[in-house]
């Protein structure tokens, strides 16, 4: 084959010396020049103008008024996280929902207890939905086998990859990935925000997302952006790429976002399509990710033609169960290769935690609306302003926006800001 010839043409310039081998000098050099070249196709280019700024950056009088979006707020729980879910519904009711009240969607694989029932009724004054979810959308489809599964989710476990050893986690991603979308609660409404347990927030959202989403023509709205476990998915990115690839998706700078390219020149660059996250071409998935535990969302998107053939691909593939694909890679990466870049919002104005991470804008100077009566009836004392801030009366510490490295959220932010720190361009051609 060419690159064994190339090879030992090499080897026997190595024994004879550099200095007496122009042919080498001429051989690296046009090496150099493909590989710049190659890396040089995946470059996501500088916009002209911002394509995704703050809806809003100071606060607004909530306009209860207002026409509402067909939409709904979801969360899937156990009857269980009772005291967790009312953290979460109570937080965001303080924060937006006492004003929009937008319904809200409660979804279990059991039946739900009357304890959860009557505590969550409690913490909204918007109206609450019920729903249990099939055992057919939850549980092992049939064309998997349940004694594989387990064997390969109980070696997972034990190598230590994160939540895998957890068979209904698994079930949770790939719920997540793909039949939630047809779950027949949600069949009536456009758009939904997703909302865990446990999470708090910290902003107030004096403005309807649900409706400036729609007026901007977004797709799909996050607040965190950070890297995916590698362990959790190598094989996730191949299967992706190779789906693109057979529909014919071009790349966009949104999808090129995501893609680390290979600095292995032709013809040994190929051959790193044996390793994790790489496509049939050897480059590779950067493992950033939209944290999905926080999106709003179109369902039309993830309901359309596309997605769902994505998702019936992947499902058959299997590794849902042996591996552990989350459904915040799949959808970051079915979001990158399908949307317009302009269609990803960035929710910086919202301050959001859950688990250990968070996002806490910093208070917009001069935009906090203090003669408001509406708004100083649930908070009349805010952190700091700050120049350049774009948050409503938060109620965290500004001065450090995220706990997380932030190259994650560059890059992926990238397509849509003429902003870019130094030290993103860096990664961006080296890395």
């Amino acid at each position: 084959m060419l690159h064994h010839r190339v090879w030992q043409r090499l080897q026997r310039v190595r024994r004879r010396g550099v200095h007496n081998s122009p042919a080498l000098l001429i051989i690296l050099f046009a090496a150099f020049v493909e590989i710049t070249f190659h890396a040089f196709r995946f470059r996501v280019p500088v916009p002209s103008r911002e394509l995704d700024t703050p809806f809003y950056s100071t606060c607004q009088e909530p306009d209860v008024a207002a026409p509402r979006e067909n939409a709904a707020i979801v969360m899937l729980a156990r009857n269980s996280e009772v005291a967790e879910a009312r953290r979460s519904v109570e937080s965001l009711e303080k924060h937006f929902n006492q004003w929009f009240k937008y319904p809200i969607v409660f979804l279990n694989d059991e039946p739900w207890s009357d304890h959860f029932i009557h505590t969550l009724n409690a913490s909204t004054s918007a109206e609450t939905i019920f729903e249990y979810v099939p055992k057919q959308e939850w549980l092992f489809p049939e064309f998997i086998n349940e004694d594989d599964a387990r064997a390969s989710m109980k070696s997972q476990g034990e190598q230590g990859i994160l939540y895998a050893g957890k068979e209904t986690y698994h079930h949770m991603c790939r719920f997540f990935s793909g039949y939630f979308y047809q779950v027949e609660a949600l069949k009536k409404y456009k758009w939904y925000w997703r909302l865990e347990p446990d999470v708090d927030f910290s902003c107030y959202i004096t403005y309807d997302p649900f409706r400036e989403m729609a007026r901007h023509n977004k797709v799909y709205g996050f607040t965190i952006a950070l890297p995916e476990v590698g362990d959790t998915c190598p094989s996730l990115f191949r299967k992706v790429s190779d789906w693109k690839e057979s529909q014919n998706i071009p790349s966009t700078s949104l999808w090129n976002a995501g893609i680390s390219a290979s600095w292995v020149p032709w013809p040994f660059r190929s051959h790193l399509k044996f390793l994790s996250h790489r496509d049939r071409h050897g480059d590779g998935w950067n493992l950033c990710h939209y944290w999905s535990n926080f999106e709003i969302a179109d369902l039309d998107f993830f309901r359309g033609e596309q997605y769902q053939s994505l998702f019936q691909k992947l499902d058959r593939d299997g590794g849902f169960y042996y591996e552990r694909w989350g459904d915040a890679p799949v959808h970051t990466l079915a979001v990158n290769m399908l949307a317009k870049p302009h269609q990803v919002h960035h929710f910086a104005d919202i301050g959001y935690r859950h688990d250990s991470f968070y996002q806490c804008p910093a208070n917009a100077l001069g935009g906090q609306l203090p003669e408001s009566k509406t708004l100083n009836l649930v908070n009349e004392t805010w952190m700091p302003e700050i120049d350049g801030g774009v948050g409503c009366r938060c109620e965290c510490d500004g001065r450090q926006t995220r706990n997380i490295n932030n190259y994650c959220h560059d890059r992926l932010r990238a397509p849509n800001t003429m902003r870019r720190p130094w030290s993103t361009w860096f990664l961006e051609w080296f890395f």
